[in-house]
């Protein structure tokens, strides 16, 4: 049977994975209602289409930190993608390179930087930190990124300390027993050292680091997990380039905003200064489309990336993301939107409570 939506590569990738790594990759903080609602919640907003707009011409295109992109559809970090296919990270990052999108990598990935960047050498790439106690190995990790290439530093802020997962309790999953992670390096050895011994997110990190961050890197930075409007305009007051709307799909602190409940507070707080994107719960590419009006600049896929790497490895990610990208484009064309910059809060309409 053809996969003709992301749902389609959900369904067959469940069937694919061992029980363990799909609980890991579904799996949601506490009772998973988060994890839900970032789903659902886009369901409850209408569009208001308008016509007579001669839509035979229809572009997709639009830009993020500068870099033009195939349409504002993005790649997520999310780890441990050997998990899903065995050539991991560098099937990921080959899809997006021959799709036209931004890959943000994670600092968990299961591929060397190296690697990934020989996989895609002209592909968009961010590079994702979990911030670590040993500010020596944080250091040595961003200037690594950037000297490979990585045209941004995607900081997550919603991590001082790890959700409460109770599926990965329950099968008492041990990725740290059994995962090497390439880039958690000891500065002074060239081989990689188990997550074990070497991995410890900083549960200290506050707005006055980020001033060391921005002195050590020239590239831009974008926080990750930003939820309200107190901590967006933080973002603009410490001279952050971006914020990405995010919840972290349901993984940390359960019953808070589903991400496209919380874009407008954020964007509205930022006015504009700097550039608001999300991640959390996109499916279609009417959510494309909503996340799009209520002012995200670009959308970023976790889940759904690995289902199509789980399900066909590269052309699998290649074939979600050209999904996405035909169902956006069909979006605008049915609602009279031209090009990405004709978007607009007009295409919103919200039920009545």
């Amino acid at each position: 049977m053809a996969l003709v939506c992301l749902t389609d590569f959900e369904a067959q990738a469940r069937q694919r994975l061992s029980k363990s790594t799909w609980d890991f990759i579904e799996g949601g903080a506490d009772e998973g209602i988060t994890r839900v609602e970032n789903v659902t919640a886009f369901k409850k907003i209408r569009l208001r289409p308008r016509y007579l707009r001669d839509v035979s011409k229809v572009d997709t295109r639009t830009t993020i930190q500068g870099e033009e992109i195939s349409a504002p559809i993005c790649i997520s970090p999310t780890s441990f993608h050997c998990l899903a296919w065995p050539d991991g990270e560098m099937s990921t990052a080959r899809a997006a390179q021959a799709t036209g999108i931004c890959y943000v990598t994670s600092t968990y990935a299961s591929c060397s930087l190296e690697n990934i960047v020989a996989a895609a050498p002209r592909g968009l790439r961010w590079f994702q930190l979990y911030v670590q106690t040993d500010q020596q190995l944080n250091k040595q990790l961003i200037q690594r990124a950037e000297s490979l290439g990585f045209k941004a530093l995607v900081i997550t802020v919603d991590v001082p300390m790890h959700g409460n997962r109770r599926q990965d309790i329950r099968n008492q999953l041990d990725l740290k027993g059994n995962l090497m992670l390439k880039d958690l390096q000891s500065p002074k050895e060239g081989n990689s050292i188990p997550y074990c011994q070497m991995s410890f997110i900083s549960s200290s990190l506050c707005w006055d680091n980020l001033s060391w961050l921005q002195s050590i890197t020239r590239l831009p930075i974008i926080l990750k997990g930003i939820l309200t409007k107190e901590d967006a305009e933080l973002a603009v007051k410490h001279n952050v380039h971006g914020i990405i709307v995010s919840n972290h799909g349901g993984r940390q602190l359960d019953e808070v905003p589903a991400s496209i409940d919380a874009l407008t507070e954020v964007a509205t707080a930022v006015k504009g200064k700097i550039e608001v994107y999300l991640d959390g719960g996109v499916r279609t590419g009417n959510d494309v489309l909503k996340a799009l009006a209520l002012g995200a600049k670009c959308i970023f896929l976790g889940r759904p990336i690995l289902w199509g790497l789980a399900c066909k490895g590269e052309h699998g990610v290649e074939e979600v993301l050209n999904i996405l990208k035909n169902e956006f484009h069909t979006s605008m064309a049915l609602t009279g939107c031209r090009s990405v910059a004709e978007i607009n809060r007009d295409l919103i309409q919200f039920p009545r409570l």
